[in-house]
């Protein structure tokens, strides 16, 4: 028996993972539920560690096993990418797609996902919703769509809307709580924060000059229509998207506070790992967000006459973000 770890074992072993279930992985892989567990067992066995505890009702990793998940989800995406680089013998978009997008995207994207997989039958879509920033690289993902004021720098990225964040209170709490005149004023009011990444409390908002200024939340959601909502009610001042705000704005329900010291832009964009050679479902998805993105924009504009000028650019070329990440600059 070779000792190197054939690809079938780390196909066997990320889809358990990913599964949780061996039941369920061997249905996903088609194949017997025996011969996933004999897979595993000689994966381990080859390794000379225990990756996975299992018993009739639960599956777990061991310490070693995270390690070892993280960099075998690296090979098989080398491995698919080799695959693609010599199928060039027809224009059929095939094999698989791991996308990951944040949730409550509007129905217009959800539309687009569902049409793009009926247009690419061949195609296996995975599309993986999360608030947290996954790692494309370590986590397997080909692709993901990004809403953010600073995007994880080191990637190509694609810019598709640019969205102004901006801080808003309802009527009733600047008339119970005053309106903000400086930013130190913000240290006697309410702040509703989100998450930086998805992940930890924010601490800082951004200044329209340049730099952070530090807060304090009294309410935190990564959910920033959850914020919307306690802005509404007068929980606070929260910072939010414009695109997200502007009916209120105009409805009266919530006005724009700070605006010349409190704001910054965030940026929607895909973004993708630096290959040498982009495989061809990645790019037939960029192309089909792209125009999405594009359709989305012109109706915006159309439907929203006070939308302020230059808030949006047409999605043209990809662009490397700095090491540094820079703030409303392409990523």
């Amino acid at each position: 028996m070779s000792d190197t770890v054939e690809t079938s074992e780390l196909l066997a072993f990320t889809r358990t993972v990913e599964a949780r279930s061996l039941s369920r992985a061997a249905a996903e892989l088609r194949v017997p539920r025996a011969t996933l567990g004999r897979r595993l067992a000689r994966l381990e066995e080859r390794l000379g560690a225990r990756l996975l505890r299992r018993t009739t009702r639960s599956l777990a990793l061991t310490e070693v096993g995270e390690v070892f998940y993280r960099q075998a989800c690296i090979a098989l995406q080398a491995v698919r990418v080799a695959e693609q680089s010599v199928r060039t013998t027809d224009d059929l978009v095939r094999g698989d797609l791991r996308i990951a997008v944040p949730p409550n995207l509007s129905p217009g994207f959800h539309g687009m996902v569902g049409d793009f997989a009926m247009r690419y039958p061949a195609l296996r879509v995975q599309v993986h919703t999360s608030n947290q920033h996954v790692d494309i690289l370590q986590g397997g993902y080909d692709i993901a769509l990004r809403a953010s004021s600073q995007i994880q720098p080191g990637l190509i990225a694609r810019t598709l809307l640019r969205d102004p964040l901006i801080a808003v209170a309802a009527p009733a709490y600047i008339a119970a709580h005053g309106r903000p005149g400086t930013c130190r004023d913000l240290q006697n009011h309410r702040c509703l924060l989100g998450f930086a990444r998805g992940e930890l409390p924010d601490t800082h908002w951004p200044l329209a000059s340049g730099g952070r200024l530090r807060v304090d939340g009294a309410f935190f959601s990564n959910d920033i229509v959850l914020l919307c909502n306690a802005a509404l009610r007068g929980n606070g001042i929260a910072l939010l998207p414009r695109s997200l705000v502007s009916p209120h704005l105009e409805s009266g329900r919530l006005e724009h506070v700070l605006a010349d010291a409190i704001g910054a832009e965030m940026q929607i964009a895909l973004v993708y790992a630096e290959r040498a050679f982009l495989p061809p479902q990645v790019r037939a998805f960029i192309d089909a967000v792209a125009a999405w993105a594009e359709h989305e924009l012109s109706s915006n504009r159309s439907t929203s006459p006070r939308a302020p000028p230059n808030t949006a650019t047409k999605p043209k070329k990809a662009a490397r973000v700095p090491a540094s990440g820079r703030k409303g600059s392409d990523t």
